[in-house]
């Protein structure tokens, strides 16, 4: 088997048991693309070239998810190639001979999302060092019903492989399964693809034939692996099941790098934690989130495409999307962090805040059940209660800036564009809608009116008034 190693994803199929307009492959979980598996694991076994064969309904959404994670494949290149009519395994694998050039070629199917490098290497070397013309991944299962069955000869050599539908009797005995993934060299099927025939049940072209032309020739290899690992996706039930696996693996890659987790977290494979970072139950980390050292994420919070800096702490039941918390940070509870927004090193953000757009600056405080939109808040200011960015005027939003130190008291309204400068003071109440300059004193609330005694007489008025009411 040559050095050069190309990866031929088969990912035509419609998958009509997922009920979906969408294409199989493309259905999400634990935050890829089903496809997206099979590839990673092709390029971490040490596939140079990456050659999807995809259908004309969904080729341009392949290309758009090999897209999705090309910096993470380099250095492979990624391809794309149409079966233009579905016509079986076989045909699809067809379709990619073009694509094709020299050296070790291994086929696997697009919706294995549990495959992983070290099943296709072992797959290759196990080939490599039977020298057979061509190798397979093959598994036993209590309940074999629906897959090809490897047929041995007396000496247990593998002479073939039978689909459910064209078993012999007594074949459907047979525990030992294909999983539909195969290595042989490019010059084998170049040879021996164009030559495969439809003479069967289903009038589709079988791959699993090639089986029988190289046992004919320079035998054939199964190579057995986990049937675990070998499990495909046909429907949105087989889905869930993959992804709570997929789930469990990842948590534990996690905990074994240092990370505590508690159960029923949800951690996206793309996710990036340091370690003494203490993930808390009910947990979601989506996207390309990124966590660093030492931090607390606590109790059902989700984090979407977010960087946490180290020593941070996420209380619970915060939503962070798109957005960064900066080291020593704490967030929360019931804090909501829109897209866009920055909180600096050591900054503050409490219980029912809402921050959109917005950036914090080292220290600054934002505690309690405010809004802060398309703003900026500078180093050392703290932001009451109750505190309201008016960014948006029903037709365009425009930017509030607040300095450094500044203090905005509680119950305040700060409407955009405004800038208010360092040092200043905001008093309780306020309504600002001019520029203040630094180390002032804004304030805009009424005059207090206070009148002694008088609240009986306005208890007796109003019970008056609402008696009148009734007997109307």
């Amino acid at each position: 088997m040559s050095k050069s190693l190309t990866a031929v994803i088969l990912a035509g199929g419609a998958g009509t048991r997922m009920k979906s307009k969408k294409s199989k492959i493309l259905h999400r979980l634990a935050g890829r693309a089903l496809l997206q598996y099979p590839v990673l694991a092709s390029v971490g076994a040490g596939a140079s070239r990456v050659v999807v064969v995809a259908s004309p309904s969904n080729i341009d959404d392949v290309r758009a998810c090999l897209e999705e994670i090309r910096q993470v494949s380099a250095p492979a290149t990624l391809e794309v190639v149409e079966q233009s009519v579905p016509r079986g395994s076989g045909d699809a694998a067809k379709s990619a001979l073009s694509a094709l050039t020299t050296g070790s070629v291994i086929i696997v199917n697009g919706d294995a999302p549990l495959l992983e490098a070290s099943h296709l290497r072992a797959l290759v070397d196990g080939t490599a060092a039977a020298g057979t013309d061509l190798g397979m991944l093959t598994c036993a299962l209590e309940n074999p019903f629906g897959y090809g069955r490897i047929l041995r000869d007396d000496a247990g050599n593998v002479v073939a492989v039978r689909e459910q539908k064209d078993l012999a009797p007594g074949q459907d005995a047979i525990l030992e399964v294909n999983a539909g993934i195969y290595c042989a060299s490019a010059e084998f099927f170049k040879e021996h693809l164009p030559q495969l025939k439809n003479d069967n049940a289903q009038k589709e072209y079988y791959i699993t034939d090639l089986i029988e032309a190289a046992a004919k020739r320079g035998g054939a290899t199964a190579v057995g692996a986990d049937p675990v690992a070998l499990q495909g996706v046909n429907d949105r039930v087989q889905l869930h099941a993959m992804e709570q696996q997929l789930f469990e693996r990842i948590t534990n890659r996690h905990r074994r790098a240092g990370v505590t987790i508690a159960a029923g977290v949800s951690i996206d494979d793309q996710v990036k934690i340091g370690a003494d970072t203490t993930i808390g139950p009910g947990v979601v980390l989506r996207g390309n989130t990124v966590i660093g050292n030492d931090v607390v994420v606590d109790a059902g919070s989700v984090l979407t495409d977010a960087v946490v800096e180290d020593g941070a702490l996420i209380k619970p039941y915060c939503v962070i999307d798109h957005s960064t918390v900066g080291a020593g940070a704490q967030v929360g509870p019931f804090a909501n962090l829109r897209p866009h927004s920055d909180l600096g090193p050591e900054s503050r953000v409490g219980n029912f805040v809402e921050i959109k757009a917005s950036s914090l600056g080292r220290g600054a405080k934002v505690n309690h059940l405010s809004y802060i939109g398309d703003g900026e808040i500078g180093e050392g200011s703290n932001v009451g209660a109750g505190t309201i960015f008016c960014n948006y005027d029903g037709f365009s939003k425009a930017r509030t800036v607040v300095g450094k130190n500044v203090f905005v008291g509680s119950d305040s309204q700060l409407v955009a564009p405004v800038t208010i400068g360092d040092g200043s003071f905001v008093g309780t109440g306020t309504t600002v809608t001019e520029d203040v300059p630094e180390h002032s004193l804004v304030l805009s609330r009424g005059r207090q009116v206070t009148r002694p005694g008088y609240a009986h007489t306005l208890r007796t008025k109003l019970q008056a008034r609402a008696d009148e009411k009734k007997r109307k």
